[in-house]
Order: structure tokens, then C-alpha cells, then sequence
């Protein structure tokens, strides 16, 4: 895929950056930067695009993206609404992989830090406990100064390192190139729009008008990006929401099938344990465990 390059900017007295936003439209468009992101959701629900990985992301998620590897977060419809129940509140700091000089990382006692960051380039969702602990650190971190900035970043990383309830989201072939602005919007706008259409029939004209470009061009552009087709990218889209309907647990199986966009149990079964590895009774099941 095309993102757009973004230029992140911190403090003259600082050499990373660390900032909390209470908004849900920060940075929502397909995007990487040179800079390593570690982001906090303490608030926010919504749909996450991190190199070819589509997952929902919740409440109390930590994600650690690499440099250069494109990410695009979407907060779902009701967080743009007046509604102080649905309110976004995220920390993300971001910070370049030498900011601490060229040798730091290769020094023997770094080895796992150094390893840590490698992985992150597919992007790295942190599970169990230690969500928690990596949440505090960065609570702490809003409000140092000088050196402890450093050396509380460098404890969540290690946390992260260590922890072992981790699970890498990109495929190991994911690759990107440079995007022109027309290309970025071109993504954007397919995006978008199969996020608000996704539980309907999308017909490939209407889609690739969406990205002025012919039908016939529709889907070999889209796969030479995305390196997946535009129908597998749909159902990654359904089997995200049937996840996060299931995670809330405020309908029937049998109903969120249809609340997902499949248009019957049996193809939404199907296609639900191919991208899980799970059937949806199990995936709520393990969700309700950990989560207990």
C-alpha cells in the first residue's frame, strides 16, 4: 500500500516526542513515519490498519509499530458524535530507533531491545498483564522531564521485550513504497468508504469509482498494493466487526453473522476460523477467560 509520509515533531528540549490525545481523529489517515510509535488506547474503539493486519482495536490496547511501517487507526462512528461516553483519550509516543546515538543498540546488554524493535516493524500487540504495566509507564512519562523521559521509554521497552503474550500483526512479506498524494487520498477514500459499506453488496464499479479508476484496473491496482484482493480485504473487514460484536457480546451468533455483512452462517463460519484460527463461540469463550 501508498501511505503518506508524515513528518513527527517534538520539543526543542527533547529528543522524542510523548503526547496524549483526546481526540479521535488524530493522524486518521494511512500513514508511517521514519520513527517508531508506542500508543496507548486507555479510551477508543475502532478498526486498526497496520501493514496488511485489519483488527479492532479497544480500550486498553498497547501497539508498538516500527519505523516505516504504515498504520491507520479508525475510531468507530459514535466517538465523532457529542457523547461523553464515547470519548477518545490515547498516549503515543514516538521516537527514532538511533535518537540515543548510533551505537547504543549494539551494545551486549541492548540485545533484546534491539530484537524488540526488529519485530516491531510488523507492528506488535501486547497481551496479559503486562498491558497494564506498559499503560502505567507511559502515564508516568506524560509528565517526566529530562533523563527519566529516557530511561522510563526504555523500561516499557523492555517490559515489551520480555513479555511473551505478544503477537506480531503484519506479515512477514509486507512491503511498502514511497506514496504520491493523489495515491494516499486514491487509498484513503477505498478505505473509508468500504468501512462505512462493508455490511452491504459493494459492487466493483461503484468501488472503483470511489478510486477513479476503471473496473478492469480496480483490482489489480488494489492487489499490487495491498498484496491481498479487494474481496479478502471485505472479509477481513466482516470478521474484524463479528470480533468486536462478539468481544461486546451484545447479540446471538447466529445474529452477527448477518450484523457483519455474511450472508449466511455457513460462509461466515468459514471464513470467521480461517482468519481467527478460531470458531466465534471459542474466540468469545478465550476473550471472556482472559479478560476475567
Amino acid at each position: 500500500m501508498k501511505p503518506q509520509l508524515l513528518k513527527v515533531s517534538k520539543g526543542p528540549a527533547q529528543s522524542f516526542s510523548m503526547r496524549q490525545d483526546l481526540v479521535p481523529h488524530f493522524n486518521n489517515k494511512w500513514h508511517y513515519h521514519a520513527e517508531v510509535e508506542l500508543i496507548h488506547f486507555k479510551k477508543g474503539e475502532g478498526t486498526q490498519f497496520i501493514g496488511d493486519s485489519i483488527k479492532q482495536f479497544k480500550h486498553g490496547d498497547i501497539i508498538l509499530i516500527g519505523t516505516q511501517l504504515p498504520h491507520y487507526w479508525r475510531f468507530d462512528e459514535s466517538y465523532f458524535k457529542e457523547d461523553p461516553k464515547h470519548s477518545a483519550d490515547v498516549r503515543v509516543t514516538h521516537f527514532s530507533e538511533n535518537f540515543w546515538g548510533d551505537q547504543f543498540l549494539q551494545l551486549p546488554e541492548n540485545k533484546m531491545l534491539k530484537s524488540v524493535l526488529d519485530k516491531a516493524k510488523r507492528g506488535i500487540m501486547v497481551n496479559g498483564k503486562t498491558k497494564a504495566v506498559v499503560a502505567g509507564i507511559m502515564e508516568r512519562m506524560l509528565q517526566a522531564e529530562g533523563v527519566e523521559r529516557i530511561i522510563l521509554l526504555m523500561e516499557a521497552l523492555n517490559v515489551i521485550a520480555n513479555c511473551n503474550k505478544v503477537t506480531l500483526l503484519s506479515s512477514i512479506g509486507f512491503s511498502h513504497n514511497a506514496s504520491t498524494s493523489a495515491d494516499n487520498d486514491r487509498i484513503n477514500a477505498i478505505y473509508e468508504y468500504s468501512i462505512a459499506n462493508f455490511r452491504n453488496k459493494i459492487h466493483l464499479e461503484e468501488i472503483a469509482a470511489i478510486a477513479y479508476v476503471s473496473p478492469n484496473s480496480f483490482c489489480r491496482y488494489f492487489k499490487s498494493h495491498t498484496q491481498k484482493t479487494y474481496s479478502q480485504f471485505l472479509i477481513e473487514l466482516k470478521v474484524g466487526h463479528a470480533c468486536k460484536l462478539l468481544i461486546e457480546n451484545k447479540v446471538i451468533i447466529k445474529q452477527l453473522c448477518y450484523e457483519s455483512g455474511f450472508n449466511n452462517f455457513a460462509s461466515f463460519h468459514k471464513f470467521f476460523k480461517q482468519i481467527t484460527g478460531k470458531s466465534p463461540l471459542c474466540y468469545q469463550r478465550e476473550f471472556m477467560r482472559q479478560s476475567a
